[in-house]
């Protein structure tokens, strides 16, 4: 174990939320300069860091840090991993902690992310666990890749923007070193609150994952599925089994309990079903032997953890680094007892959903590279097609971060007097809440009502922008007739942003449908359509089709944004929700183009099914 100086620039901070006392504040404070910092960098270290961590905090020291997934084998040799690529266990010693920053910062951040792992090496991979599942070997395993890309602007920046993509949970700020951790891991590993004569102890394991809904009734749909489908069922119970047993190591005896089961949770992109199990920890137990009973996670793992870590070790690229090992903070936890030393407490996260940053030279100069881990639990009833759309589900928060963008509506302005302005606020308040964005219907009202004024003759598009801070602003553009009909083309490959959060929410993060911009002189836009072969959208406003005597629109569930025009329409009975697919195109008898600024604007698709 090393003692390091540290330098002046080392900082961090932690929001985390405190399970065993769900009445106690957040833990939401900041750190400056340590009066130390405790690395080990050899297997052999790495008992003694935590020994010292715990050690500092009965002095009255808060300690804030992480362990590697690769620091397993200090605690059982049995458990493979890579060779580290960096410090096993890292902790910053202080004196106390600071509040946390007043203001956020105000400078951007944009990740520029490369392609992670092939589907065709994903597939290989389930293919060899699922070999060794029905062999007998295992029960599940936990397979991860990474993401890895370059960072525009500053830690600061993008950890405040991850923050808002994955509020709440355990999301913490690390500058350690040469690398700085940006966590908001929505898992807890454990929360400790020990005592002198025994602890209490709570793990809540995150197994089972689903999307987010389109609408209310399919949000609720995909809770209800989550929580009831047998596979996902089997998965969680399977990882408590293993908690239950990795916390009888160090509990007392009959205290451990499972007091809650299959609970499903709301994040922003996903649901997730989590588990509590709870325990007495026995008299004179430490931090070492708390990680000496569970680390790793064995929901990052698979069951049995040995075997599962094998075939990670067998599978996976690389080592895992901090990601699925262990980030937290450790202090004291109540009053000083008679001879002066303190309770400790000590609360971890499991580092998903959680970018590593690192500063090195690359042939055009100094880059900051990023990298994020991203995996799922694959068991015997696993397919490839469901693992990696989970995959995607859950890439969607590092995704939302990696660029800025606002909250956006396009209303038409026709002689002073807007177009279905309240729906368009409505969907916009609606999407506010989605993003987590600041929203003062009064405030963006008035701003349309300056518009107004300034353009009360004519027709306008306005164009309605609401920023991450909740200031919207309104800018105006003279909108001419459009002759019709328009010309659409179908797109030559699938939207495979269909199912995301972009696509259902209006905003100005528009790569993705850029991508389709017509590429033919004289075409409108382009019909839009899913990995499934369904039609969706165009890229500025929904399409409609008659099909067997009857206009029909793509529902939401194909993957759209719910247009205004769209939603008039429906309301009116013009149109129908109904899945139409690639092979029904020649079989449309007529085409419109729908949105609320340009209302109904026939059309004519001019480029065949290829």
């Amino acid at each position: 174990m090393k003692r390091v100086s540290p330098p002046e620039a080392e900082t961090a901070r932690i929001d985390f939320a405190q399970p065993l006392d769900a009445a106690a504040p957040r833990l939401r404070c900041a750190f400056g300069v340590p009066r130390q910092v405790l690395v080990a960098q050899q297997v052999g270290e790495v008992r003694a860091v935590l020994d010292a961590v715990h050690a500092a905090a009965q002095q009255g020291h808060w300690c804030v840090g992480y362990v590697r997934y690769e620091a397993a084998p200090a605690f059982d040799t049995a458990l493979q991993t890579y060779t580290a690529d960096g410090p096993l266990a890292w902790f910053a010693v202080h004196d106390a902690p600071q509040p946390w920053p007043a203001e956020e910062p105000q400078e951007t951040a944009r990740v520029v992310w490369n392609s992670g792992l092939e589907r065709s090496a994903f597939d290989a991979a389930l293919g060899r666990i699922q070999q060794a599942i029905g062999a007998g070997e295992l029960y599940q395993v936990n397979y991860t890749g990474p993401l890895t890309g370059a960072l525009q602007g500053s830690a600061a920046a993008l950890f405040a923007a991850l923050q808002r993509a994955q509020p709440g949970g355990y999301a913490a700020h690390i500058g350690a070193g040469g690398e700085q951790v940006l966590s908001v891991s929505p898992e807890l590993f454990f929360d400790w609150q020990d005592a002198p004569g025994g602890g209490d102890i709570l793990a809540r394991p995150m197994k089972g994952t689903a999307a987010r809904g389109a609408t209310p009734e399919e949000d609720a749909a995909q809770a209800t599925q989550l929580r009831t489908a047998p596979k996902e069922r089997a998965e969680n119970v399977m990882i408590v089994d293993l908690l239950r047993n990795d916390l009888s190591r160090i509990a007392q005896p009959n205290s451990v309990q499972v007091p809650r089961l299959f609970h499903t949770e709301p994040l922003p992109t996903v649901w997730q079903m989590t588990s509590d199990v709870r325990a007495r920890t026995r008299a004179g137990v430490r931090l070492a032997d708390v990680f000496g009973a569970l680390f790793p996670c064995g929901s990052v793992t698979g069951a049995p953890k040995v075997r599962a870590m094998q075939m990670i070790r067998r599978l996976e690229p690389g080592p895992r680094g901090v990601y699925c090992g262990a980030v937290g903070v450790v202090r004291p936890g109540g009053p000083a007892a008679a001879g002066g030393l303190y309770p400790v407490a000590a609360t971890f996260n499991v580092p998903i959903r959680t970018v590593v940053l690192r500063t090195g030279e690359t042939d055009s100069g100094t880059a900051v590279r990023v990298t994020c881990g991203i995996g799922s639990g694959i068991t015997v009833d696993s397919n490839c097609q469901g693992e990696w759309n989970e995959w995607r589900h859950k890439r969607a928060f590092v995704e939302r971060a990696s660029e800025s963008f606002d909250l956006l509506e396009t209303l038409a302005l026709i002689e002073g007097k807007f177009d279905h302005a309240d729906l368009h606020l409505a969907r916009m308040g609606e999407a506010a809440a989605h993003f987590g964005l600041p929203w003062n219907l009064h405030a963006v009202r008035q701003e349309l009502q300056i518009a107004a004024l300034q353009c009360h003759v004519g027709a306008w598009r306005v164009r309605l922008l609401l920023s991450v801070d909740g200031s919207a602003r309104a800018e105006t553009f003279a909108m001419h007739p459009t002759p019709t009909p328009v010309h659409l083309q179908l797109a030559g490959e699938p939207l495979r942003e269909a199912a995301g959060e972009f696509c259902r929410y209006k905003t100005t993060r528009r790569a993705h449908y850029d991508a389709f911009a017509p590429s033919q002189p004289g075409v409108f836009d382009t019909v839009l359509y899913n990995e499934a072969g369904e039609i969706t959208e165009c890229t500025r406003g929904n399409v409609a089709m008659r099909l067997e005597g009857r206009w029909v629109t793509p529902p939401l569930a194909c993957g759209l944004l719910p247009g205004v025009g769209r939603a008039l329409a429906l309301r009116s009975g013009r149109l129908e929700e109904a899945v139409v697919c690639l092979e029904d195109v020649p079989r449309v008898q007529a085409w419109a183009f729908v949105n609320s600024l340009r209302g109904w604007l026939d059309a004519k698709l001019v480029i065949p099914v290829v």
